[in-house]
């Protein structure tokens, strides 16, 4: 009997040890799941000493001076404000372009220039350890954005103008914690005062993702945070004296005057219906200190001007690759060329420039998007149209590729398409100047891949064809060529007694002939293929078209073109 009484108090003794440790176990386990983390941690971005905010994300090098002495890392300003500002290296200058505004601040100086013209600095651009910090002050004259510096944690938040930001406030005499993860495991960044507000920057289920004015960010429980107003960061509308030029007829209608060594006798020039600017070859690149070579005549303006013609003065890189990467390698002697270009401008009373640079080198790619985003500030200024001539996009690096489409079409009002030649003169297959397909395919490349805006890009098409000769030497196939202008085509044709026939897979009309063992081949240029053409402007709802050239044309062109652009009739 008094065994078996030791025996249920050893087993009542094991039961009350078991439900303990049970009991203690569920209550850590409960603690675990339920109990919030109450460690501390510093932020990812505490090493910072002057951290900087946008949109929730920091930059990864800090600021430096405060208040009006701010300076902002040109890495960070490329990043979230302006990718095109750039520094260089050649004239140790950081360098900024806008829509009307070129900025050149040299480090460690308080002299400016804004379009040339000499500006003070409180703060100069600044280098620290391989960093190049530029100053808020210009930067604010330039650019849409606000600046709020946290006097408490040096913090800087970075806002664009026009965006809308989101308030809360935390209502509760007990402060909140701002967690690393929205969860209450997660590790505490900072706590959240009563009454302080916050920035909602997102949400995850029941938690707010949040910044406070200090600069932290983190997560905070929505029944912490109570909805308290928005905030619009105001915009102040930039307004600029330049209004871009408008063809009167809607479409723009620009044909290219080609001057070798003096320009054409106007006399003898005919009526050109329907055309509205002449684009003459006037200038070039003539060495690698930037001096141009002026062809420029003030009798041909003055004729043009007296028939309502807009003269747009062509300006080309002479096709030199070598030349072309010396001038556009440092800011001064962009500047040396753009001054020249406007003091031309000014000499002979034009209303535009085209840009025309052809076999550039690959590298000077950047460098090309940059002296065209310095000049057309100073062109604009003036009241000058700006347009560049590109080619059809391939793979040929200095024909094609050097060609930053987007960025040029950014800045320019106008961009030609030149889109010839499909088979040029030296091609050892003959074949068409500009095929309709190809044409086509040429325009719908730029517009689709490089998103340049039909509203700017304008057909260039050609007045010229091209008569090939084949024959066959030591059992090869040749083909050499010349070129023919509208009229000698039409010419032969009369002359050989030659019927022109339709071939769809080029859209134009075609003819060719014998001469002994040689093959004469001609693909036409004429009023079906100009017709398809300006069909091509219709269709892709271009800006205009772009003759090459004055002088290769049959006179009747010009009707052909002028009633191609006219608008349906509605």
């Amino acid at each position: 009997m008094q065994q078996r009484k030791r025996s249920s108090k050893k087993i009542l003794l094991i039961c009350s040890l078991f439900f303990g440790m049970f009991a203690a176990g569920a209550a850590t386990f409960l603690w675990q799941q339920f109990a919030p983390n109450r460690t501390k941690v510093d932020t990812e971005y505490h090493e910072l000493s002057k951290p900087v905010f946008y949109q929730g994300n920091y930059y990864k090098i800090s600021a430096i001076g405060e208040k009006e002495g701010l300076k902002l890392p040109l890495e960070l300003i490329q990043e979230w404000i302006d990718p095109s500002i750039i520094y260089e290296k050649s004239s140790d200058s950081v360098i900024i372009t806008t829509k009307d505004k070129v900025l050149r601040l040299k480090t460690t100086e308080l002299s400016a220039l804004m379009n040339e013209k000499p500006i003070s600095l409180s703060f100069p651009v600044e280098k620290k350890e391989n960093e190049i910090y530029v100053p808020i002050e210009p930067l604010r004259q330039l650019y849409p954005f606000e600046i709020r510096e946290s006097e408490k944690s040096g913090a800087v938040l970075l806002f664009k103008k026009g965006e809308v930001l989101k308030w809360g406030k935390h209502a509760d005499s007990e402060e909140a914690q701002l967690r690393t993860f929205a969860s209450i495991k997660a590790p505490i960044v900072s706590s959240i005062s009563e009454g302080e507000q916050v920035m909602l920057l997102g949400e995850e289920d029941d938690w707010y993702r949040v910044q406070q004015q200090t600069g932290q960010i983190g997560y905070v429980r929505k029944s912490d945070i109570t909805m308290d107003h928005e905030e619009t960061i105001p915009v102040q509308e930039q307004t600029s004296t330049y209004v871009p030029w408008q063809p009167p007829a809607g479409k723009l209608n620009l044909t290219w005057e080609h001057v070798i060594t003096k320009n054409p006798d106007t006399t003898k020039l005919g009526d050109m219906p329907g055309l509205q600017v002449v684009s003459p070859t006037w200038f070039s690149l003539a060495d690698g200190e930037g001096r141009l070579k002026n062809l420029a005549d003030a009798a041909y303006v003055k004729w043009a001007q007296t028939r309502n013609l807009q003269v747009w003065a062509l300006f080309s890189n002479g096709f030199d690759p070598d030349v072309t990467n010396k001038v556009l390698s440092t800011y001064d002697l962009r500047m040396k060329v753009i001054k020249q270009l406007l003091g031309f401008a000014q000499t002979y009373k034009l209303q535009g420039i085209n840009i025309d640079f052809e076999n550039v080198y690959l590298k000077d790619k950047d460098n090309l998007v940059q002296f065209v985003r310095e000049m057309t500030p100073f062109m604009h200024e003036q009241g000058l149209a700006v347009s560049i001539d590109v080619t059809p996009k391939s793979s040929n690096e200095m024909w094609s590729v050097f060609y930053d489409r987007p960025a040029l079409a950014e800045v320019v009002d106008y961009m030609m398409v030149m889109a010839y030649d499909e088979y040029w003169a030296t091609s050892p297959k003959s074949g068409s100047v500009s095929s309709l397909p190809w044409t086509e395919r040429s325009v719908t490349q730029i517009l689709n891949a490089d998103k340049v805006p039909p509203s700017k890009l304008v057909l260039g098409v050609p007045y010229y064809t091209r008569q090939w000769t084949e024959e066959t030497k030591n059992g090869k196939l040749t083909a050499t060529s010349k070129t023919l202008t509208m009229e000698a085509a039409q010419a032969i044709i009369k002359d050989r007694k030659l019927t022109p026939t339709f071939l769809p897979d080029t859209g134009q009309n075609y003819v060719e002939y014998k001469d002994g063992e040689k093959l004469i081949r001609i693909w036409l240029e004429d009023e079906t293929s100009m017709k398809a053409r300006l069909d091509l402007v219709k269709k892709y709802n271009l800006a205009g078209v772009a003759t090459w050239r004055r002088g290769f044309e049959q006179s009747s062109m010009w009707k052909v073109i002028q009633d191609g652009l006219q608008p349906a009739a509605p």
